[in-house]
């Protein structure tokens, strides 16, 4: 469970988040490419974007449901 008490800095502000549970393994930015990015020498993603239109924000969606260690949340603000 996602938990923002953990979450990288490195997220843009708004209500999806990575936390420090990430693996790297792309799964979200194949998903949401315009909204998540890899930080490869840390090893693992972040939010780069907040959804801005309701096709981001059901792909945003889909990563976070699609997170095999449920590493992205969506605190709702």
């Amino acid at each position: 469970m996602p938990d923002k008490a953990h979450k990288y800095a490195q997220n843009s502000d708004g209500k999806f988040y990575v936390d420090n549970q990430c693996i790297s393994c792309d799964a979200c930015c194949t998903s949401a490419p315009s909204n998540f990015k890899m930080n490869d020498g840390e090893g693992h993603a972040f939010v780069a974007k907040q959804p801005q239109t309701p096709e981001e924000e059901t792909q945003c969606k889909e990563a976070m449901e699609g997170c095999p260690v449920e590493a992205i949340g969506n605190d709702g603000t």
